[in-house]
């Protein structure tokens, strides 16, 4: 309001100015009163066709009209959320809510276990795969080697059975809570389904279904493992025999050549 009157007194002395004497237009022309006033003038012209509530200057101006929210809008509005947030509080929401925290706790705790179980049965099965290559390389090397590389060779095939059993039971204990977690999975679906969280117990029943799938598939791993190991060890046997037959036949061919001599 200060600026208008102080744009109103600069606007008044120019053109007071002008009208007393016209003959002084060249040098009011140089005054910077009037091009104060002129642009003074300008400014409020510009001013009124950009704010609203702004009237012609000596008028009074009362403030812009703002709709506001009565008293039973605002109770209306307020009732309103609070019903929304006693049906969002309901017994059935909050017991479909727990189904879904429940369905997620399980779901974790069975991807872990089905990570250590997967990851116990792919040691297990390189654990034995290990001792089936050295223990076929110490009978295709039999009597070909000397003691101190036999004894070396045997050192070797052991260690990797020991790591092979110690995987074993890695495999047990993990599988243990591995199927507990399943079992819990299952109860978690189950009653996630009957709480009205459809889309939680689906999610759950699908997670079994996938890690049972991962499971089976590094079971194979072993028992295949296994198979391999259980043919080296025939092999093993009909290996020994032969060698122990060739001995005894050359102990026998070299009996009759002292007995010759």
């Amino acid at each position: 309001m200060q600026a208008v009157r102080q744009c109103s007194a600069c606007a008044s002395r120019a053109a007071g100015g002008l009208l007393r004497n016209q003959s002084d237009f060249p040098v009011l022309q140089n005054n910077n009163s009037v091009f104060r006033g002129a642009a003074c003038i300008r400014f409020l012209s510009a001013t009124e066709t950009r704010t609203l509530g702004v009237h012609k200057l000596g008028e009074k101006t009362s403030p812009p009209s703002v709709s506001a929210v009565t008293s039973s809008d605002a109770r209306g509005l307020f009732d309103i959320a609070v019903t929304q947030q006693v049906e969002n509080l309901s017994q059935d929401s909050l017991i479909r809510r727990a189904a879904s925290v429940v369905t997620d706790s399980s779901s974790t705790f069975l991807s872990q276990t089905t990570l250590a179980l997967t990851e116990a049965l792919a040691n297990y099965a390189k654990a034995v795969h290990s001792r089936i290559a050295f223990q076929r390389r110490y009978l295709a090397s039999l009597g070909k080697l000397t003691a101190a590389e036999e004894d070396m060779l045997l050192q070797v095939v052991h260690g990797w059975r020991a790591e092979a059993i110690n995987r074993l039971d890695d495999c047990k204990r993990y599988e243990s809570t591995w199927i507990t977690a399943v079992n819990l999975c299952k109860n978690a679906a189950e009653s996630a389904e009957n709480s009205g969280a459809q889309q939680a117990s689906l999610s759950m029943r699908t997670n079994i279904q996938v890690a049972q799938s991962q499971v089976e598939e590094a079971r194979k791993l072993s028992a295949d493992a296994d198979k391999k190991l259980a043919e080296t060890k025939v092999e093993e046997i009909q290996r020994k025999a032969e060698y122990a037959a060739f001995n005894s036949e050359e102990f026998e061919i070299h009996e009759a050549y002292l007995r010759e001599d």
